[in-house]
């Protein structure tokens, strides 16, 4: 257990450096460098990655508020909302980055072409309304955890170092799952459905320039590079989400505590806003360009 718990520090320290730096670089962008309407998408999402690690557990912020001698039970549904809102913007917000993306890359033969400027018009529109919508479904979390008194005694689940699950129904629990469900698998099509025609765009387009030039001297667009991170995102992401599902919905419907498993969970979940950032820096060469041009001045 002491290894997993130094995996999972190691693992949130480089979450947190490279999200910030990313943030960083997002931020110097959309101040003044003609910004790419995703940067926006993806400063926000960089910025919830951030949030998810301080809330995640008994990582820092928890530390922080028993340092202030905040009651166990406030500090305790504080981080357990915020972190809960952060998980599903960041499935909304990843969904958003790849509807996005498929409607930029689209022909101007087809139907989502007609989308184009509609979706720059109400982005920021629908960025809010996100926020929104998972601060107030998040909402349950608040009267189903508490500060975690004795498991024998209150049948509670303990979820983290001082946290726990208050006893549920086996209906309400099925509910929940059920509820959250549905909107993850919602957004989750979405994601494989924009995914799969971005790929059909990206074969198509290949199969144009064939006649061009040979493949292997082709230079990648910079849409085609941000449309290969994206995708590359999005199949990371879907990976980790239904790894995570399967660990959660096994725990909270047989109301069943397993310290290991809970840690693995937990490294699972910070997978993807940890491998985010890297390959996002790693494929973007727009910040490789610009991080030569300032060690240049």
């Amino acid at each position: 257990m002491f290894s997993l718990k130094n995996v999972l520090y190691f693992q949130a320290g480089l979450g947190v450096l490279a999200n910030m730096f990313l943030v960083c670089f997002y931020i110097y962008i959309i101040l003044g460098h003609r910004p790419k309407p995703t940067d926006l998408i993806s400063c926000q999402l960089t910025f919830v990655h951030i949030i998810m690690f301080l809330t995640a557990g008994d990582i820092w912020l928890t530390d922080l508020l028993a340092s202030l001698n905040i009651e166990n039970d406030v500090k305790c549904k504080t981080t357990f909302y915020i972190n809960r809102a952060m998980r599903g913007l960041s499935i909304c917000i990843t969904c958003l980055l790849s509807v996005f993306q498929a409607v930029t890359i689209s022909p101007s033969t087809s139907l989502l072409a007609n989308f184009k400027r509609k979706v720059k018009k109400y982005m920021i529109s629908a960025l809010f309304y996100i926020w929104v919508f998972n601060f107030s479904v998040s909402t349950d979390i608040i009267f189903s955890v508490g500060g975690f008194t004795n498991v024998s005694e209150n049948k509670q689940m303990k979820v983290s170092k001082s946290c726990s699950l208050f006893p549920m129904s086996y209906i309400i629990r099925v509910f929940i799952l059920t509820v959250t469900m549905s909107r993850d698998v919602c957004l989750v099509g979405v994601m494989l459905t924009t995914s799969t025609y971005m790929v059909i765009i990206l074969f198509w387009h290949q199969r144009q320039c064939k006649h061009l030039q040979s493949i292997s001297h082709q230079r990648a667009s910079p849409e085609k590079r941000a449309t290969q991170t994206i995708l590359l995102l999005v199949i990371f992401f879907v990976v980790m989400y239904w790894v995570d599902f399967t660990i959660s919905s096994t725990s909270i419907l047989l109301w069943m505590y397993d310290p290991v498993a809970l840690t693995v969970q937990k490294f699972v979940v910070n997978a993807y806003p940890t491998i985010t950032p890297l390959v996002q820096i790693s494929s973007y060469n727009r910040i490789i360009n610009r991080l030569k041009n300032l060690q240049s001045k």
